[in-house]
């Protein structure tokens, strides 16, 4: 049998998970949470992320991160900071292996292209799209529908959320209401997120040629790090330089949020789960630390995601989405008959569920699908 007893008290526990929305038997030889991460692995959505865009769209390059990649590096790091802090590995595996199920084609210029179209239909978020793909748009088993993950995956899942959504999300809606905590996994597998996006692109955007490394060392902590690499290994340069610099700036972050987080937890003095929910957020970078990632990833706002060149792709993909919703609300007989409406349901229903289902349509499409779909609604030539 599967035993959590080398985690801590205020832990996530698999034989104290608070369920999934339909019951099932537990399983024998992995934990909730395994099942959990391994129902994801084994999703369609999971799969679909090997073609959608980080930064750069996916037919840009090879070699550039991928949603799928992305989120295999934020497991990695996740799993390394719980197994430090005696949290469960697996919960947090699962959650940064689902985190991002809900994202559109083209990354976040997808998502606010599809959250516009969607203004006057209840709006587009991929973290709520990322819960109803697992709750919801997965079809897999005959006993429910979507992957019927427990509470505590989709707890991480759901990162961000208006009072207004959370209400119609039942148990897993009260902690934005109420303005309570998620369990420490939820919390760690948020900042390894943003560990390993901030680095990562930082790598991309050197690969793509869109940063230098001049600009680079404008960034106080890269150049600090850039400094050890050369004392390290004297006249090293080009992409070693760039790689082993990037491995000092994750090393960084994970070894201070380690020890910061240790001294928020010893301070707060939880005991169980519930007492992790009841108090501050607890897994945290340092005020130095803080200010140098916020600088960091400043600057990529400015030098790589409003890049000219990145705005343009951008813009080409925000008119893809756009285009291609308007289309298929004005013409549903365009759309697969799954993503239809049925006849019997009420006109004054129709347009919003004919919206969501459009969202849902567009939003499971990888970039070279959506790009193809655009091509066969709107060019003549195309079939």
């Amino acid at each position: 049998m599967f035993s959590d007893n080398h985690l801590a008290p205020y832990a996530a526990q698999s034989a104290h998970t608070k369920g999934r929305r339909f019951s099932e038997n537990s399983p024998i030889s992995r934990s909730e949470f395994q099942r959990d991460r391994d129902r994801i692995i084994h999703s369609t959505a999971f799969r679909r992320l090997e073609y959608k865009t980080q930064v750069f769209v996916n037919h840009e390059g090879d070699l550039f991160r991928t949603r799928l990649t992305h989120s295999i590096e934020v497991a990695q790091i996740a799993r390394s900071i719980a197994r430090n802090l005696q949290l469960n590995e697996d919960l947090v595996e699962a959650i940064s292996l689902a985190h991002d199920l809900g994202h559109t084609p083209f990354g976040h210029a997808g998502q606010d292209a599809l959250n516009s179209c969607m203004k006057e239909y209840g709006g587009f978020e991929h973290n709520l799209q990322s819960l109803r793909v697992v709750d919801v748009l997965e079809e897999r088993y005959a006993s429910f529908e979507g992957l019927n993950l427990t509470f505590e995956s989709r707890e991480g899942i759901l990162k961000h959320c208006s009072v207004k959504n959370a209400q119609e999300l039942g148990d897993l809606g009260l902690r934005f209401i109420h303005k309570t905590q998620p369990s420490l996994e939820a919390q760690l597998t948020n900042l390894a997120d943003e560990i390993a996006y901030n680095n990562h692109d930082i790598d991309d955007g050197v690969r793509s040629g869109l940063l230098t490394e001049i600009q680079l060392l404008d960034v106080d902590f890269f150049a600090r790090c850039r400094r050890e690499v050369d004392q390290a290994y004297p006249g090293v340069s080009g992409r070693r330089a760039i790689s082993e610099t990037i491995r000092r700036m994750i090393n960084c972050l994970i070894t201070d949020l380690i020890q910061t987080s240790i001294q928020q937890i010893s301070d707060c003095a939880p005991k169980t789960i519930d007492d992790v929910r009841q108090s501050k957020p607890m897994i945290a970078f340092s005020d130095a630390m803080h200010r140098e990632a916020k600088a960091l990833k400043q600057f990529l706002y400015e030098h790589l995601y409003r890049h000219y060149l990145v705005n343009r792709m951008s813009n080409k993909a925000k008119n893809t989405v756009r285009e291609l919703f308007t289309l298929m609300m004005n013409e549903t007989n365009l759309i697969p008959p799954d993503y239809r409406v049925p006849q019997q349901v009420s006109a004054n229903q129709t347009a919003m569920l004919q919206a969501r289902r459009i969202a849902d349509y567009i939003a499971g499409m990888t970039d070279r699908y959506a790009i193809r779909e655009h091509r066969r609604l709107f060019l003549i030539e195309e079939i």
